[in-house]
């Protein structure tokens, strides 16, 4: 068995189109145009590259994008100002503070700072409530770029057995929730299951998002199942740094019934969500009827 491809690049245009679409009806239509303000604290290089990406692609599908670069030496109560500022802006729909924040700021603070309504992440601990509890939210942008492929690839997930490898707040957990919702039978796993190898090959939805490298191998993979590798790390090969998933692709791509490349995969569809999101958001405050296939 060879698996077949999910095209996370492919799939995320298509969001992009949709997000383009529906944001010109917001602007004909209605005379409301989605705005996204993005805060940069600080110059880490990878940071910086990804919010320029997010700034181009709002601009490319019709919405107005915010940028507030800071000094790395600013005060969390000026931060804190500044996202008070973003929460009474009408014109801003959704506030974005890019993470990892320097280290003399507390993150859980400034993110509980946004307006839930305008926190397009999905992290702020309220709408980490909602989402645990089936209520509606904003929901994470990487679990829900996994959910739309999965629900893209299979239809119906109710009654499949999920296994998420990875408890974190921004993936693992949400991805539970979602599947939930999705009545799929979830099991978190992580790097101290027991027999993490046998609760993995149970999955006939294998989601990996812990952050070790190739960590997950082919024999690990119930044949036929969907892996969704979430995992991107860079490790050197041959001479060279080259970007690998958590799953071991090689091995199994020979197994899997469909599987997400590293890149390629879930990672342009992080950016794409991050878009529909804003422009959920956007309707929810205008009363608006939200935009079909962009939201759970």
């Amino acid at each position: 068995m060879t698996a077949s491809i999910l095209d996370g690049k492919s799939f995320a245009a298509s969001i992009r189109e949709k997000v383009a679409e529906h944001v010109a009806r917001l602007k004909n239509e209605h005379g409301v145009t989605p705005g996204l303000a993005v805060v940069l604290v600080g110059e880490d290089p990878a940071s910086q590259v990804y919010v320029r990406s997010k700034g181009k692609q709002t601009v490319e599908v019709g919405m107005a994008s915010f940028e507030h670069k800071l000094a790395p030496d600013i005060s969390e109560a000026d931060l804190l100002d500044l996202i008070t500022k973003l929460n009474a802006d009408p014109e801003i729909h959704g506030i974005l503070v890019q993470l990892p924040l320097p280290a003399h700021l507390n993150s859980d603070l400034v993110i509980n700072s946004i307006d839930p309504a305008k926190d397009v992440d999905g992290f702020h601990i309220s709408n980490v409530g909602l989402l645990g509890t089936g209520q509606k939210s904003m929901v994470p942008c990487t679990p829900l770029g996994c959910l739309m492929m999965l629900r893209d690839h299979h239809g119906s997930l109710s009654g499949l057995e999920a296994v998420v490898v990875g408890r974190s707040n921004i993936v693992g957990k949400p991805m539970a929730q979602l599947l939930l919702g999705e009545s799929c039978t979830v099991t978190i796993a992580h790097s101290r299951t027991k027999d993490l190898a046998e609760t993995c090959r149970r999955a006939d939805i294998l989601v990996a998002a812990v952050g070790r490298a190739e960590m997950i191998p082919g024999d690990w993979v119930k044949p036929g199942a969907t892996v969704i590798d979430v995992g991107i790390n860079r490790i050197e090969r041959d001479g060279k740094r080259v970007l690998v998933g958590d799953v071991h692709f090689d091995s199994a791509a020979q197994v899997a019934g469909a599987i997400t490349p590293v890149p390629g995969g879930v990672g342009p569809m992080t950016i794409a969500c991050l878009l529909a999101n804003t422009v959920t958001a956007c309707c929810r405050a205008n009363g608006l009827p939200e935009p079909d296939g962009l939201t759970v």
